[in-house]
């Protein structure tokens, strides 16, 4: 593994935690612990399920770049694509609770998708600018 790809699996890593951090930290003042508790999936395994995913992702592109720099912005809107649609297999359950905790659990499912899809749009934005 070059540098390059523990550098961006780095990146990852620490903004996942760092946004699970203030995810956690917001929860614990404004969400009712019931509330948490009560989800389909906890925080915890959405932040794993999202890196997992990111990492793929990025470790796709990674090779991509190798065999041709041009089809990387196609292979991310390919694989971010089929990311949603598994995330949305996965929502769907949320999706038709309707239970109190229900909008709140819908809210931090999207933030976590949006945080991450972000992080994943900034690495690819510095894999598509390191041309070599």
């Amino acid at each position: 593994m070059n540098v390059e790809k523990f550098k961006s699996i780095f990146t990852i890593l620490v903004l996942g935690i760092i946004g699970f951090a203030v995810h956690k930290i917001l929860f614990y003042f404004l969400v009712p612990k019931i509330y948490e508790e009560g989800f389909i999936y906890s925080i915890e395994l959405l932040y794993l399920f999202f890196f997992f995913f990111s990492s793929m992702l990025i470790l796709a592109l990674d090779k991509v770049k190798e065999k041709s720099i041009n089809s990387v912005g196609y292979t991310f809107l390919l694989l971010t694509t089929l990311k949603m649609g598994i995330a949305f297999v996965f929502l769907k359950p949320i999706l038709a609770g309707n239970l109190p905790k229900t909008p709140t659990e819908k809210m931090s499912f999207f933030i976590i998708f949006i945080y991450f899809l972000a992080i994943e749009t900034f690495v690819t934005i510095r894999i598509l600018n390191n041309k070599q």
